[in-house]
């Protein structure tokens, strides 16, 4: 066996490898340039269209001359900061500028708020302005500035608040976190910042369905072959470095256990569970049952370039971490993760988080992750996703690779791994030495489909 691979271990950063599990440059997040925003799930495109496509693409991207080193490098994070703002007091808005302090090659997503001024001068939310508590999104080709408007309600000349970040932003470094917005009558008030910027894209296949999951095609078995998923990983049934407590089950090599998989009428149930008798596998004892279902050899799920789309509902018992992620066919790293649920995290929220990463490397040794873990509610308007079934994509392209929920961009980062060839896992990993008990531990798949460029 080679390097033991790992899932992520913190907040949406994914994958470490046993013997190698080093990460000397945290620092990278990722999202598709594309101008091309048409929404047609599963229709194709010709080649004239992919060729325009990927030129709209590549006239957008700033790093196209950057030396990723085979996916080894990636470009330094931008620096988010927050600008001091001035307006009249007898406007309605104040603008507040929120800048990055160079081009970014990913998603920048920034969570920011207002808060009340201080001494005699101060502004007081409710009186002189409306409390606001927003998002910023930078996406790459995004001019550097941008604005965040707060509605002015009776303000008087000198009175002050300020707007800060709620937390570091996702995908930047953070610069100055907090600064003032002043009333001051015989000042040029901050202009907005209005032009530039790109719309989210949506989803959109560009080339030929190469593989659907259906109930009368999918198979699985121990190792997998050209028409089965594997129920294990490329190394095994556990992850010890990433400090699961679950051993991936197979029906058939532990029939004792509740199904770990079964198609049903509403899709693939995936199903995790607290063992009644305790497994023991590469030395380690296992008290409760994951599930993966892994398509490394599987040659008809894997692409190069191309699109992958998920249709899922997810689970919301603590300790559950589904996923849907994709490595590449000559080793780990690099892996893409499309989505990720941190059940084991207690701030993990099922049904308003997501998460997408990126990990960057070779020969076994990640050298970069990058990523963004969000609120999906707040930044996207999208939730309920333990509610009912939602759609996971990404678009891997020579420039960028793009993520999208429910068909709407959510992330986008410069692509480091030209050339490669990827295989889709599914699974739902248990981290948790607690009853396991409460909700559902279970991931249904309603829909799996691969289009290749």
């Amino acid at each position: 066996m080679r390097n033991i691979i790992a899932r992520p271990l913190v907040s949406g950063l994914s994958l470490c490898a046993v013997a190698a599990c080093s990460s000397s440059d945290p620092n990278s997040s990722q999202k598709q340039a594309g101008t091309i925003v048409v929404s047609a799930t599963g229709s194709t495109t010709s080649v004239a269209e992919t060729s325009q496509r990927a030129s709209a693409t590549a006239s957008t991207n700033s790093f196209v001359d950057f030396d990723f080193a085979n996916g080894t490098r990636l470009p330094e994070k931008a620096a988010l900061s927050i600008g001091a703002a001035l307006f009249d007091p007898d406007a309605s808005v104040a603008y507040v500028p929120v800048t990055l302090n160079r081009a970014t090659p990913n998603t920048v997503i920034a969570r920011v708020i207002t808060v009340n001024g201080t001494g005699s001068n101060k502004a007081i939310s409710g009186y002189q302005y409306k409390t606001t508590d927003t998002v910023v999104i930078f996406r790459p080709g995004d001019p550097l500035r941008k604005t965040v408007s707060v509605p002015i309600l009776d303000a008087a000349d000198g009175q002050q608040f300020s707007l800060k970040l709620r937390e570091a932003p996702w995908g930047a470094d953070q610069g100055t976190a907090s600064n003032t917005v002043t009333a001051d009558a015989d000042a040029t008030p901050t202009a907005a910042a209005t032009s530039g910027f790109r719309n989210a894209r949506t989803f959109r296949t560009y080339g030929a369905l190469q593989y659907e999951m259906t109930k009368s095609t999918m198979r699985w078995s121990d190792d997998g072959w050209s028409g089965a998923w594997s129920t294990k990983l490329s190394h095994g049934r556990s992850q010890v470095a990433n400090g699961e407590t679950g051993i991936y089950l197979d029906g058939d090599l532990y029939p004792g256990v509740e199904a770990p998989l079964r198609y049903t009428d509403e899709g693939l149930v995936m199903h995790t569970q607290v063992l009644d008798t305790p497994l023991n596998w590469a030395g380690v004892v296992y008290d409760y049952g994951s599930v993966v279902l892994s398509g490394h050899n599987t040659p008809t799920t894997q692409i190069g370039y191309g699109q992958y789309e998920w249709v899922a509902k997810m689970p919301d018992r603590r300790g559950a971490w589904p996923a849907f992620w994709l490595i590449s066919t000559s080793g780990w790293p690099p892996e893409i993760d499309v989505y990720e649920g941190f059940g084991y995290q207690s701030y993990w929220d099922f049904d308003r988080h997501i998460s997408a990463t990126i990990h960057g490397g070779s020969g076994g040794w990640r050298t970069f992750q990058r990523g963004t873990n969000i609120q999906a509610e707040q930044a996207y308007g999208l939730s309920g996703f333990t509610q009912g079934y939602h759609r996971y994509a990404v678009d891997i392209g020579p420039e960028y690779i793009t993520w999208f929920v429910d068909g709407l961009e959510t992330y986008q980062s410069v692509n480091p791994f030209r050339g490669h060839r990827w295989y889709p896992i599914m699974d739902v990993a248990v981290k948790t030495n607690g009853a396991y008990s409460d909700g559902s531990g279970d991931m249904v798949v309603k829909s799996f489909r691969a289009w290749t460029n």
